[in-house]
């Protein structure tokens, strides 16, 4: 039942994305935010639609700490859900991203229309002077910033040390952290077909002033989504504890 169920929710993400990429070239001359809450759309029916055939629910813990804004949110990567869920959950923002992702076909587009901060990894300083000026631009255009400090989707259960780009650019922008905390990937694994029943927790933290170090504020980011994460871990079928 979970393939059939897997199966179905795939073929309605094959069938909306291509109609809705179209869309998001169609709307290229509306102003920046107005495009973004159209391209969310598409996130909100893809969180509706994994709901609907495979059960991936999801309830947010913390809502009374999202700021009037600007802020950087900061999260937990385990899966491709929560890039689809946190444009549903916060107010507008970008995300700071490869740019390799433009060139998916059809997602790619609508990406490339929301706004993000395209980065080419294999030019690290050409890319920190990229986001800095692209960081104050979106800033001023209204939007929110992004950044997973991990860099990469780590599997439930796992972890690794934090990246530090995401709090260099909060201190360097003078806008505050939110910390976010979530457990998507024991529901939805990392470049996993299956998606598996259940209720996804994200937990929305205080918000962290843009204070000290990068290093030291990247440190209290870390310590407190890894805090969380023990507490909110281990609810899901895909969480190592509970595949023995």
């Amino acid at each position: 039942m979970i393939w059939i169920r897997s199966a179905l929710y795939w073929l309605g993400l094959i069938v909306i994305t291509p109609p809705y990429a179209v869309l998001c070239l169609l709307i290229l001359p509306l102003p920046p935010v107005l495009r973004f809450r159209i391209i969310s759309g598409w996130c909100w029916s893809q969180v509706q639609w994994v709901r609907i055939t495979c059960g991936v629910k999801y309830r947010v813990e913390g809502r009374e700490h999202i700021p009037a804004g600007p802020a950087m949110i900061l999260s937990k990567h385990q899966s491709a859900w929560e890039t689809m869920a946190l444009p549903v959950i916060f107010p507008p923002f970008v995300y700071v991203l490869k740019r390799e992702l433009f060139k998916i076909p059809f997602f790619g587009w609508g990406l490339k229309a929301s706004s993000p901060i395209g980065i080419d990894r294999s030019n690290r300083s050409e890319s920190q002077r990229l986001v800095m000026s692209q960081g104050r631009d979106r800033l001023a255009k209204g939007f929110w910033i992004c950044i997973f400090p991990e860099g990469t989707r780590v599997p439930a259960g796992k972890r690794i040390k934090y990246k530090q780009g995401g709090a260099r650019l909060a201190l360097a922008l003078g806008i505050p952290v939110v910390p976010v905390a979530l457990n998507a990937g024991e529901f939805w694994p990392r470049n996993s077909f299956l998606k598996h029943p259940g209720t996804i927790t994200v937990r929305i933290g205080p918000v962290i002033p843009a204070e000290g170090t990068p290093t030291e504020l990247g440190d209290k980011v870390e310590t407190w989504i890894e805090n969380e994460m023990e507490l909110i871990s281990g609810q899901g079928p895909c969480h190592p504890a509970n595949q023995r």
